[in-house]
């Protein structure tokens, strides 16, 4: 597969985990993805990020897409799912090995806490090579350059990869790809042009940006939206009754997501279909409405 790097098209996408059904965080970052799709006269895609198969769960990804399929969402193509994208997770690994990007790191985590290094990984591994024989993970070198982006609705975001950041696990101790690795390399291959998502990835981003630079992909834009917290400001979980999304009332649910995503929903919309609530909102669909908070409580 070719990276999509001149289409003037939109191409969007909904890249859930299949580590549980769908939850109310998860029907928001859905809605919003798909109405910014439908507005642009875009593709909007679904995949499955089930790269990290340590937190599969079993019959997930049919739970989800069924779910999204009761809602009435339609997505272009097929549903690439990460576990097929192997041999191009390790292209790309190649070709950051090749430029002296990667080394291979010992470190555990618990021996990196006993440390004190906190978040920021300090080097301890940086001058080691490969091939390594002992079990270890692969990082990505950070260097000293800040990244900027202009989001839609946070505004303008910057980080130092090398001081606020430090260098990132891009391939795990137990072989698996890390998902900064994955969901960059599935952006580029499938020509995505916009990622619209929750604010759990804002921090994300600018390692993302970075990883792109450096294998010579397009960037994106992004478009992060609120969170759905509890009130204690933690995120809502999958298991909390208020979070569970019921097929039956996908009506209610649907308004309640645009509600939170500010787009002003008219009373007398209440009581209709679910294909006249989604006539409504791509009408209606307003980025500058969309709460410029990081999480909002339910």
């Amino acid at each position: 597969m070719k990276a999509n790097h001149d289409s003037e098209k939109y191409i969007g996408r909904f890249a859930p985990s299949p580590t549980g059904p769908v939850h109310f965080g998860t029907l928001v970052a859905a809605v919003g993805s798909y109405l910014e799709a439908k507005t642009n006269h875009g593709d909007w895609l679904l995949r499955i990020d089930d790269v990290d198969v340590t937190r599969m769960v079993e019959g997930a990804d049919v739970a989800i897409i069924r779910t999204l399929e009761a809602f009435g969402f339609q997505w272009s193509g097929n549903i690439l799912y990460q576990t097929q994208m192997i041999d191009a997770y390790e292209a790309a690994l190649d070709k950051l090995i090749e430029r002296s990007l990667v080394f291979p790191c010992l470190c555990s985590r618990k021996q990196l806490h006993d440390a004190g290094a906190g978040n920021i990984y300090p080097g301890t591994c940086r001058s080691r090579k490969l091939p390594e024989a002992e079990e270890h993970s692969l990082r990505l070198i950070a260097k000293d350059v800040t990244i900027s982006f202009d989001d839609m609705v946070m505004g303008k975001q910057s980080q130092n990869i090398k001081s606020e950041c430090g260098d990132f696990i891009i391939k795990r101790r137990d072989g698996l790809f890390a998902y900064q690795l994955a969901v960059v390399v599935d952006d580029a291959i499938q020509g995505v042009t916009e990622v619209v998502r929750g604010t759990d990835l804002l921090d994300s981003t600018p390692r993302q940006i970075y990883l792109q630079q450096q294998l010579g992909y397009p960037t994106p834009r992004y478009c992060h939206l609120p969170l759905a917290v509890d009130a204690a400001g933690s995120k809502i979980s999958k298991s909390e009754g208020k979070s569970k999304i019921e097929i039956a009332h996908r009506e209610e649910l649907l308004i309640s997501s645009l509600d939170f995503l500010g787009q002003q929903v008219p009373g007398a919309l209440s009581g209709s279909g679910i294909e006249d609530i989604w006539r409504w909102a791509i009408d209606n669909w307003v980025v500058a409405r969309i709460p410029t908070s990081k999480t909002i409580a339910l």
